[in-house]
């Protein structure tokens, strides 16, 4: 995460890792590989989609913002060395998840299967939940091959949480627990606010619950060691059925947060 001041800049070597920069608020200009990429940006998660920039490994970036922000690097070792690239704001694709309760928002910036924008290793999304909503749900988990269904991926959720009135800030919660083939027994129920992140080793996650009257935003960033970059997770056998239950259930009407684009995808997942 880097807090930039106006006209302040940050410069680093990517290293075997290949890179997406993500701003959260304000603009920047991503220098790599000889390559010049303006990201215009937004006013904080909860307003707009964003423009991103892939940068390969064994590169050197460097990242200004002329007016300041809070900007996202997102990173993964990886062994490809792809090309240096923009992908505009109004290009990301978003869905629609869920339903009722369970409804919520997902910024495809880098996912799994999307021909338009991919990577060696790195996953990158944004989920937008409104308040009061589970999300995350039913809880999910993917630290074991099982050809086909589940793959092995370690995860990153880093928060923002929507103020309420007068500046007052917003929390929500996160469950994290052991799975039957989870190496480290991870445990966690933790309040989590603007400015935390949750390490996915392995083990069940979800929900991620927002709170009343306070929208929550995470970015997840996801990496495996398999020989595709899939997105297979198996759901908690306990609330699997929870799924089959969207399809009869309307998705909230307060979705999507802002104006998309073309229209954003409905899909019961």
């Amino acid at each position: 995460m880097l807090d930039l001041p106006p006209g302040g800049s940050h410069a680093f070597g990517t290293g075997g890792s290949e890179w997406i920069v993500v701003p959260l608020s304000g603009a920047c200009t991503v220098e790599a590989d000889g390559a010049v990429f303006r990201l215009g940006g937004r006013r904080d998660v909860f307003s707009a989609r964003t423009d991103v920039a892939y940068v390969p490994r064994d590169a050197e970036l460097r990242l200004t913002a002329p007016g300041g922000g809070r900007f996202a690097l997102a990173g993964a070792r990886c062994e490809r060395r792809l090309p240096a690239r923009r992908r505009a704001a109004e290009e990301v694709p978003v869905e629609l998840r869920g339903a009722g309760r369970c409804s919520r928002q997902v910024g495809n910036i880098a996912a799994a299967g999307d021909p338009d924008f991919g990577c060696d290793r790195l996953q990158v999304v944004e989920v937008l939940t409104p308040g009061g909503n589970w999300s995350s749900y039913p809880p999910h988990k993917h630290d074991e091959e099982l050809p086909g269904r589940e793959c092995v991926l370690e995860e990153i959720y880093f928060f923002e949480t929507a103020e309420g009135p007068g500046g007052r800030p917003g929390f929500g919660y996160h469950r994290l627990s052991p799975s039957p083939s989870g190496r480290r027994g991870t445990e966690l129920l933790a309040e989590v606010r603007s400015g935390d992140a949750v390490l996915i080793p392995d083990g069940w996650h979800g929900p991620s619950v927002a709170a009343p009257h306070h929208a929550m935003y995470y970015l997840n960033v996801m990496a495996g060691p398999g020989d595709t970059r899939d997105w297979l997770v198996s759901d908690h056998p306990e609330h699997a059925w929870v799924r089959q239950r969207w399809p009869e259930e309307p998705v909230d009407p307060r979705l999507p947060l802002f104006p998309v684009a073309p229209s954003a995808e409905e899909r019961p997942r």
